[in-house]
């Protein structure tokens, strides 16, 4: 017997487009964390339990969402960021697929709340699998908190493939850093587990690498700073007596963007953001 053709369930497409967005905790991280710097917030907290598998959340003092687009916020493919094709060749943000909020929802228990400043109170609700369980006003300050807890609730194969806490924390690190290096006009707070990991303020560049990666960091920074006929070129590199066999350390920024390359900058293929 030949199957018919059918359309997947949308709780269905939606756990599926979620694993293409969502690989692990630190997925959600960088998500959350880059809305909120998109959202123009000088304050951003993580908040951060048993490795993100129980709660991540990230708090900010930015734009807020309006009261009547929050809901529409966690719909595939909306987004503030882009209206046409066009704006895609002039992306000045980072996310602008409208797919992160949709995916994380998908895949575990929201709550989110905001509120703009023009408005008087927040718009607060709760979503579980996509569905929205709740929704209703409350008090609180300008900007947007989204917490997320028990990811992957109901895609257990895709729990069961996450690492150990200490490994998927490592993840999150790696995420918090690459964005808190390159965004050091703004203030971040990291709290782990009820202890507090990172509280950066307000810096210059040089500042930001020396409170993430320790003191004895900065002896050993070089300043570099090139303008050629295609790009900007400035930064700090190691001096030569430090340097490591291994690229972890390595952080490159094109337009504040992270980007990782597998192989050498002449291989513009392999460079992925």
């Amino acid at each position: 017997m030949i199957n018919k053709i059918k359309l997947l369930p949308e709780s269905v497409a939606n756990q599926i487009a979620a694993g293409e967005v969502i690989l692990r905790p630190s997925s959600i991280v960088k998500e959350l964390i880059e809305n909120s710097v998109d959202s123009g917030a000088s304050k951003i907290s993580l908040i951060i339990k048993n490795a993100g598998k129980t709660l991540i959340k990230v708090a900010d003092n930015g734009s807020g969402i309006a009261n009547d687009e929050i809901e529409l916020a966690f719909v595939r493919h909306a987004t503030s960021k882009i209206k046409i094709a066009q704006d895609l060749f002039k992306i000045k943000t980072n996310g602008f697929r409208g797919e992160a909020l949709s995916s994380i929802a998908a895949i575990s228990n929201v709550e989110a709340v905001s509120r703009k400043k023009n408005d008087k109170l927040a718009k607060s609700i709760k979503i579980t699998g996509s569905k929205i369980q709740n929704n209703e006003f409350k008090v609180a300050s300008v900007g947007t908190s989204i917490s997320v807890k028990n990811l992957f609730y109901n895609v257990p194969a895709r729990r069961n493939f996450l690492k150990s806490d200490n490994v998927e924390l490592r993840h999150i690190i790696d995420e918090f850093h690459r964005i808190a290096l390159i965004n050091y006009n703004t203030n971040f707070i990291f709290i782990n587990n009820e202890n507090e990991i990172f509280n950066l303020k307000k810096s210059i560049f040089k500042e930001r690498i020396v409170r993430i990666f320790g003191k004895s960091t900065k002896e050993k920074l070089v300043p570099i700073n090139e303008l050629t006929e295609i790009a900007n070129i400035e930064g700090f590199i190691i001096k030569p007596e430090y340097s490591r066999k291994t690229k972890t350390s390595q952080f490159f920024f094109v337009n504040n963007r992270f980007v990782r390359c597998i192989l050498p900058f002449s291989s513009f293929d392999t460079c992925h953001c």
